[in-house]
C-alpha cells in the first residue's frame, strides 16, 4: 500500500504541475487576446493541447492506481475519491497528511485555472463583439441606400443608389 500512495502522490503532483502550466498559458492567452495576436493564440492553443494529452494520460495512470488501492481497501472502484481515499486512511496520519496536501493544491490550482479561463472568456467574447460591430460599419459604408423603386406589383426593386465616391470626370 506504501508504494501505491507514493504513485498516487507523485502523479498527483505531476497533475498539479501540469494545471500550473495551463495556468502560466492562460495568462499568456490574455495578452494574446488583448493584443489580437492570431499567431500567439494559435502557438498557446497548441501548448494547451499538449499539456491536455499530458493530463489525459496522468488521469489514466491516476485511475489505474486508485483502482489497485480500492482492491487492497476492500472498497468499490466506482465510488473511491481521493476524499474517501483520505477518509479511509485515519490509521495512517501522515500519508493522510500527504494527500490531503496534494489535493489541497490541486484544488486551489483548478479553481485559479476556472477564474483565469472565465476572464479570457469574457475578454474574447469583447474581442467577437469587437469584430461583429466592425464588420457591421464596414458593410453599412460600402452599401449604398435603396432607391424607392418599385416593381408592377408595388415590391421594391431593391435598385441601389450610384457607386461610392465621385464621379466627377478629370
Amino acid at each position: 500500500m506504501a508504494s501505491l500512495m507514493d504513485n498516487l502522490v507523485e502523479v498527483l503532483e505531476e497533475e498539479n504541475t501540469h494545471y500550473e502550466k495551463l495556468v502560466e498559458l492562460s495568462q499568456e492567452k490574455k495578452q494574446a487576446i488583448i493584443q489580437a495576436d492570431i499567431h500567439a493564440l494559435e502557438s498557446i492553443t497548441d501548448q494547451e493541447q499538449d499539456v491536455s494529452s499530458q493530463l489525459r494520460n496522468l488521469d489514466i495512470r491516476r485511475d489505474a492506481i486508485l483502482k489497485d488501492m480500492s482492491d487492497v481497501l476492500g472498497k468499490d472502484f466506482n465510488e473511491m475519491t481521493i476524499t474517501k481515499l483520505i477518509g479511509y486512511l485515519e490509521q495512517q496520519p501522515k500519508e493522510q497528511e500527504r494527500l490531503s496536501r496534494i489535493r489541497a493544491k490541486i484544488l486551489t490550482t483548478g479553481k485559479q485555472m476556472q477564474e483565469w479561463n472565465r476572464r479570457n472568456e469574457a475578454l474574447l467574447n469583447q474581442a467577437l463583439e469587437m469584430v461583429e460591430f466592425d464588420l457591421t460599419l464596414f458593410k453599412s459604408m460600402r452599401q449604398a441606400p435603396e432607391t424607392a423603386n418599385y416593381d408592377k406589383n408595388a415590391f421594391s426593386t431593391g435598385d441601389l443608389l450610384g457607386g461610392s465616391g465621385f464621379d466627377a470626370k478629370q
